[in-house]
């Protein structure tokens, strides 16, 4: 099984710049035409959160429209930019959100589970694990503790070294991180947030955060630094399973990269 992961494509309305400069449109037309050429191709994609910018029903329909030339299946979640109820509405007829609370769902239907998690807090940058988001999860988990998993959630579970993010990160990780150390069956915890791949070994399994589809947080790690973005290279995460080897997640750059050793050419030195 292969799954794709994008995050925090940040869609405007038609015309409009995220930030004044960025065109976020243009960013995600060229991630889904890289998810596309990929063969073989990826069984499904996951989009971690920051679908849009502002929770908007233009911006939705914006990245619906986005997305359509994908040939799989997309699940997402909310992040601290979007809005239930206009994402709600934008997704309704793929069938997999629930028609009222929290954005929390399974898919069920391949050889790795998917179960999203909800951590969005109306009006506030940072998210949120309360009783019932986390009561939720470990139903959830309880219900299919042989099925191998994946667990999809915008805010990542830990402390990353960059100060103003971590400032708008997560709270009740500590309760969340007793559930996940109850069920090995998670093979990965996937997150956005970040604009960064940054993994940590968390509570049994390991959690990540996948680079944005456009403009990436900058790698400052002093403690007081501001916010700042940088266009360095967009990018995605490809999640490989098998029964044999596991899950492998591989983080890859979009962009035409020339290749040293053309088909056919003398490959008996590379390694």
């Amino acid at each position: 099984m292969l799954v794709a992961q994008i995050t925090d494509t940040h869609i405007r309305r038609p015309g409009e710049l995220a930030y004044g400069a960025v065109d976020t449109a243009l960013y995600l037309e060229r991630a889904v035409a890289a998810l596309s050429r990929l063969d073989p191709a990826p069984d499904l994609t996951v989009v971690t959160g920051d679908l849009v910018d502002t929770g908007t029903a233009e911006e939705y329909a914006h990245l619906r429209s986005l997305l359509a030339p994908l040939g799989m299946p997309v699940f997402v979640i909310p992040g601290n930019h979007d809005a239930r109820e206009p994402l709600r509405q934008a997704f309704a007829a793929d069938g997999y959100l629930p028609r009222e609370g929290f954005l929390h769902y399974t898919i069920e239907e391949w050889p790795l589970r998917i179960v999203a998690l909800d951590t969005l807090i109306p009006g506030a940058t940072g998210g949120a694990l309360c009783r019932e988001r986390l009561g939720w999860l470990e139903r959830t988990l309880a219900a299919a503790p042989r099925r191998p998993s994946l667990l999809l959630m915008h805010h990542p579970p830990f402390v990353t070294g960059i100060g103003h993010m971590d400032r708008i990160g997560l709270s009740g990780i500590a309760a969340f991180a007793e559930i996940i150390a109850r069920h090995p069956q998670i093979e990965r915890i996937l997150c956005g947030h970040l604009h960064r791949a940054i993994d940590r070994r968390f509570a049994g399994t390991v959690a990540g955060t996948a680079p944005s589809t456009a403009h990436q947080v900058a790698l400052d790690l002093a403690p007081a630094a501001p916010l700042s973005f940088a266009l360095e290279p967009p990018g995605y995460q490809l999640h490989w399973w098998s029964e044999e080897g596991g899950l492998v997640t591989h983080t890859a750059l979009i962009g035409e990269w020339p290749r040293l050793y053309p088909a056919g050419q003398d490959k008996r030195r590379v390694g």
